[in-house]
Parts: C-alpha cells; structure tokens; sequence
C-alpha cells in the first residue's frame, strides 16, 4: 500500500510517498524528479516487501523550499531528520545522480539509524580529466541523450523546449558547478557500508568518474550495470534491484 505523508520538521514542509511494509529503504530522487524513482520504489516494495520512503526534495515539483536549506548538507540533515521522525533503524539510503550526492552526504553524518548506502551514478564530486556534463541548459530531450544507453526507450520529453524547473531547483542546492570540491576528501569519513553502481553507458558523469567515486570512500564496493545509462532504475530496474539486493 502507497500512502502519503505530510510532514514538517522545523520550517521544512517535507512530502513523502510511503510504500509501508516492514525493512526500511530511503530513496533519493535525481534532477530529474520523483517520476525518475516511483517504477523503482515500487518494484523494490513489492519484490523484497519493505517498506520504501520516496520523498519530494523540496523546491522540485513546485513545492516550496525554505531559505535554510542552502545546500546538500542541509537537505541531507532533512532527511536524518525525518528518519529520527518516523523512528527508523537499519535504513538503507539509494539515491541516484543528485540523489546519490545526497546519500553519500547522509552517510557522512553518521546516524545510527543508517545501515548503508547505496550511490547509483551519483554526481558532487570532482575528477580530473572526468568532468561532469553540464546540463544546466539544455532540454529534457536533450538530457535524455546523454542519459540512456538507448536514447529511442527514453519516454516522450513533457514541457516546452527549455531546462527543466526541477534542473533549477537542482542548481538552487548544488550551485552552478553542481559539484563540491571538499566532497571527495570529506567521503574518507565515511563509516557505513557504501556501494556504488554505475551505468556503462552514462554521459553525464562517466564510468571513470563512477570508479573514482567509490575509491574515495572507504571500502566501498563498485559494480556496473550493463546496458544502462544515468538512470538504472528506469532503464534497467531488475538488474539494478538484483544489484542492490545482493549487496545489501
């Protein structure tokens, strides 16, 4: 069963599709919004039976976004927050591209309610020679390029032809650079199981940058996906599932 929560903590109105069943499951949509996560959240609910939070980043889908969630950091303590709230233990963060930034910022906090962490493509850091693309002006159509290993499978671009409001949304925590030169030493902190999974085919942040990824945290695990983009779980979400089931 999906329901819906409405939360507020502290100034932040926080919305949350809650796919409620037993082992808990953070997930942590990228630019592209929680379309991009919804198919994957209710795969992995019905397949393992847990229960699987799907939250709104605030600011995206029009909702609002109050002044004191300046940052990642800020949205990451947010999502603490919000597992403190609803008194969860033994979570498992999944988060994709910006979502993944976020994951990995959760990790560093080091809740206790955390079990792991799952970076899927994630995006933040900075990789010589790797750089990230920038999307910041261009058209779903043309992000949708970049970002399926089969660009013709990719669903029919909605809107007009300019970026999307959700990439604004994504720049207002990421600044224009959409990365953090401090994140990839501040990922040697991290504490908790981290796996990174990576795309083959992505052009938004390469499989290289994928490697690079993983190896600036601590015993992280990494494993590619064939066949896949930027976005595993729409393009390839069995595989994926099977990839996250086995390393968690």
């Amino acid at each position: 069963m999906t329901s819906t929560l409405e939360l507020t903590l502290g100034s932040v109105p926080l919305t949350v599709q809650d796919r409620d069943r037993t082992r808990p499951y953070l997930l942590l949509h990228g630019g592209g919004g929680v379309p991009t996560m919804a198919g994957f959240a209710d795969l992995l609910a019905d397949r393992t039976h847990s229960r699987v939070l799907l939250p709104t980043h605030p600011g995206f889908a029009g909702t609002p976004k109050p002044a004191e969630l300046a940052g990642v950091t800020d949205l990451a303590r947010t999502y603490v927050a919000l597992l403190d709230e609803l008194d969860l233990t033994d979570v498992t963060v999944i988060g994709n591209s910006f979502g993944g930034w976020v994951a990995a910022e959760i990790a560093l906090l080091g809740s206790p309610r955390v079990h792991a962490a799952v970076v899927v493509n994630g995006v933040g850091v900075e990789v010589d020679g790797h750089p990230q693309t920038d999307v910041k002006g261009l058209s779903i159509a043309e992000i949708q390029q970049l970002s399926w290993h089969d660009p013709s499978k990719a669903p029919r671009p909605t809107g007009g032809p300019g970026p999307s409001p959700d990439i604004m949304a994504l720049i207002g925590y990421t600044g224009p650079a959409m990365a953090d030169p401090t994140l990839a030493a501040r990922l040697g902190e991290v504490k908790v199981p981290v796996h990174v999974v990576w795309g083959e085919s992505d052009r938004i942040v390469d499989v290289e940058y994928g490697k690079a990824f993983a190896a600036a945290i601590p015993g992280a695990t990494f494993t590619l996906v064939p066949r896949s983009g930027h976005l595993p779980q729409v393009e390839t979400p069995d595989e994926l599932l099977d990839v996250v089931l086995e390393l968690v």
